[in-house]
């Protein structure tokens, strides 16, 4: 009987330990609204964070990590400011650990990052940026400016063309301290490689990926002049279909004649202010950054904010002949 006794009341603890499912809790979503296209060629877009961790660059960084267990990126675009305020000094700056490597530490996101420069990267050393290439597994900017071929998983290729914006915004020209280092570069050079490599027939898609927007709703809503008028005609006669851009601290999609789709990710940090434009179809000033899913006839873009919510979805159709 003793025995009896005591293996009852083991079977009652044994069950008593026995973790119960809540079925709410396994039908909650983590990323509510975050989706994940099948056989889509999936990348995250990034700009305007390096600040040691500050002003939610973390919190940022933790929401891409956390998004990537849904959407699993294989590549990170960035729009450029990588390092505030003064760019790097050199390859051994410190920075590349205290915002970089220390701050985008999760598995997702030692992915291939592809980078440009932003017009804080021209206050200290670029070429630094550039060394680091060889460096890093996952940092790559080659150059200045360079591009990249891919293709989808359905075949479809796309070019992916990232430029050096900061010698085509005007004013630049007579600011101390940009003017030395802006004034060798040669930006006719950069507009026939542009033509020369956006010009090609076989690609389903052309995207652009730079640091200055062309249209802005934000702080810089009349300042984009000098940009657009240098990129416009090229991105228009090269059917450019979308152009990545940070320099403005928010979220936006503007649209404007001409076929080009205008995404401004500059929100990997601090925030500011922002608005709806002429042609704005899309402007938030929340930290985050946007989940583009290519396809050979779509790409998939959402918004997604600091708390992993997806706040604005756009999809872009493309026709297939």
């Amino acid at each position: 009987m003793k025995n009896l006794f005591i293996a009852v009341f083991l079977f009652i603890l044994f069950v008593q330990c026995i973790p119960v499912e809540n079925p709410q809790q396994k039908a909650e979503d983590p990323l509510p609204g975050l989706e994940a296209v099948d056989d889509a060629f999936h990348f995250f877009v990034l700009g305007d964070w390096g600040r040691n961790g500050q002003f939610n660059q973390q919190q940022v960084a933790d929401i891409m990590e956390k998004s990537a267990y849904v959407v699993e990126p294989e590549m990170v675009l960035s729009t450029g400011d990588n390092f505030y305020d003064n760019g790097i000094g050199s390859i051994h700056d410190y920075n590349w650990i205290s915002s970089y490597e220390k701050i985008y530490k999760g598995q997702y996101l030692h992915c291939p990052w592809y980078v440009v420069l932003g017009n804080h990267d021209y206050r200290g050393n670029v070429q630094a940026q550039i060394d680091y290439t060889g460096i890093s597994r996952r940092w790559n900017m080659p150059d200045r400016y360079y591009f990249k071929d891919i293709e989808t998983e359905d075949g479809g290729m796309a070019r992916l063309v990232f430029i050096d914006t900061s010698p085509f915004e005007d004013d630049y020209y007579h600011e101390k301290k940009y003017k030395d280092v802006v004034a060798g570069q040669d930006t006719l050079a950069q507009v026939r490689w542009m033509d020369s490599v956006l010009s090609v027939a076989n690609m389903d898609w052309k995207i652009v990926i730079g640091h200055h927007p062309l249209y802005s709703g934000g702080k810089r809503v009349n300042e984009t002049g000098s940009i657009k008028r240098h990129l416009e005609p090229v991105f228009r006669r090269n059917g450019v279909d979308v152009y990545f851009a940070g320099h403005e601290h928010d979220l936006q999609h503007i649209l404007p004649e001409g076929g080009t789709h205008h995404i401004i990710s500059g929100a990997g940090s601090e925030v500011r202010p922002t608005g709806m434009m002429e042609h704005s179809k899309f402007a938030r000033s929340a930290p985050g950054f946007v989940a583009g899913s290519l396809t050979k006839s779509a790409l998939l873009l959402q918004f997604v904010d600091i708390k992993g919510n997806v706040m604005y979805k756009y999809t872009i159709e493309k026709t297939i002949e």
